[in-house]
């Protein structure tokens, strides 16, 4: 049932409506073995919804297939009975025939009156050294025990493998089904990159609460992983008094960044740009300049463009030129010098340019990002689309109870007017 995890999702006709996210068992009377009711997929916009399990007609080694396109779109709510296979059995602790051991897997089976059950499980036996793994056992439902037990008999291991094929968009999407204690653990497992991309993914109160779950120096070098801006509102979040004591944990060269995004009034240019966009002389050619943005830790939106300042590289920068957008070096020869190429007709962004006239000069000019200068206009920045966005849409859009009341909210209204 792992390998069901990420699967996609066609209805009869061959369009994709989702991927599976996790299975959904209820639970039975004495030790019979739970029955397989349906799956989880998660549609566009990271809607989770409930398949019944009647409605898949094939589940295949890189899909699943439904029979039918018509769906339930009610947002999935797991009822009292019922439990998540990959989120709340995975990793848990068991005991097989005396011997201790940790769930890895999940086989179900469908009997002959069509009903699919959770058969088989695999265990990972405990050896009790750290040099060697354990014996896979793969046992029927029956010879388990604890295997519907307290959550606090749940490791990380497998589940956290799962999680991690995921994007940090869909992984923290992930992590809010979790409850506090499960989902702190498997944050607590990643590394700093991990965390700290996953992290800029979730509502500011689910950042504030993991963060508080580790130690202060692990905080610190989840900050310094952020872009800065990301680090900058994480850290806005928190008293005064604790800002300080993670910035000073932090290595200065991290922190500088953040220290002076955090002076900027909110809502301003400077409030939400990203420090560390990508900077070349005049000087540096077409070839340089490609090499630059094909580094693969550039998002793609920060890899669109390139702005060009007298030295120093690092903002704030020397004199500001101007930008250089990537298509434009794709019709250039590689030789050409960046200072030949560069539109300069574009002014720039001020500090105190505010949220509103950032989107609509964006808009205006079908940009994906802006240069931010100071009054001695120096580079020192540049807004780009994500952080538009970020700080337009409500302060909680990522957060799926908040997301939960608005759908409702609007299926009531509907239902009011008849629509």
């Amino acid at each position: 049932m792992a390998r069901l995890a990420g699967l996609p999702v066609f209805d009869p006709n061959g369009d994709q409506v989702g991927r599976v996210r996790d299975a959904v068992v209820r639970l039975r009377t004495t030790n019979r073995p739970p029955q397989v009711v349906g799956l989880v997929a998660e549609m566009p916009m990271r809607r989770r919804i409930f398949i019944p399990i009647g409605r898949v007609t094939a589940i295949e080694a890189d899909a699943v297939v439904l029979g039918t396109g018509k769906l339930n779109l009610r947002r999935f709510s797991k009822r009292p009975n019922e439990l998540l296979v990959l989120h709340e059995l995975l990793d848990r602790r068991v005991e097989v025939d005396g011997r201790h051991g940790t769930v890895v897997d999940l086989a179900m089976e469908q009997n002959r009156s069509g009903e699919w059950l959770v058969s088989r499980v695999a265990v990972r036996e405990h050896t009790g050294r750290l040099t060697r793994r354990g014996h896979l056992l793969q046992v029927e439902f029956g010879r388990v025990r604890g295997l519907i037990g307290a959550p606090d008999t749940q490791g990380t291991a497998n589940l956290l493998a799962l999680l991690d094929r995921m994007r940090p968009a869909d992984m923290a999407n992930a992590l809010q089904n979790l409850p506090d204690a499960r989902r702190n653990e498997i944050a607590a497992a990643l590394d700093d990159g991990r965390l700290a991309d996953v992290l800029g993914e979730l509502p500011e109160h689910d950042q504030v609460e993991i963060l508080a779950g580790l130690d202060r120096e692990r905080a610190a070098d989840v900050l310094e992983e952020m872009d800065p801006d990301d680090a900058a509102d994480l850290l806005a979040e928190l008293p005064r008094t604790e800002q300080e004591v993670l910035l000073d944990l932090m290595q200065p060269d991290e922190a500088d960044p953040v220290r002076q995004l955090m002076k900027y009034q909110p809502g301003t240019a400077g409030s939400v740009m990203t420090s560390e966009p990508v900077i070349l002389t005049p000087d540096a050619t077409v070839a340089e300049a490609l090499a630059r943005i094909r580094e693969p830790e550039l998002s793609p939106v920060v890899a669109a463009q390139i702005f060009v300042a007298r030295a120093p590289m690092a903002t704030p920068t020397g004199k500001y030129l101007g930008m250089v957008h990537f298509q434009r070096l794709l019709r250039e020869p590689p030789s050409s010098l960046l200072g030949g190429i560069v539109d300069s007709d574009l002014d720039p962004l001020n500090e105190n340019t505010t949220l509103t006239e950032i989107t609509h000069r964006m808009a205006t000019y079908d940009l994906v990002a802006m240069p931010v200068v100071d009054a001695s206009r120096r580079l020192v920045g540049a807004v780009t689309v994500d952080d538009v966005l970020d700080h337009s849409l409500p302060r909680d859009w990522r957060d799926r109870d908040a997301q939960d009341e608005a759908d409702a909210a609007a299926e009531a209204a509907r239902e009011a007017t008849g629509a």
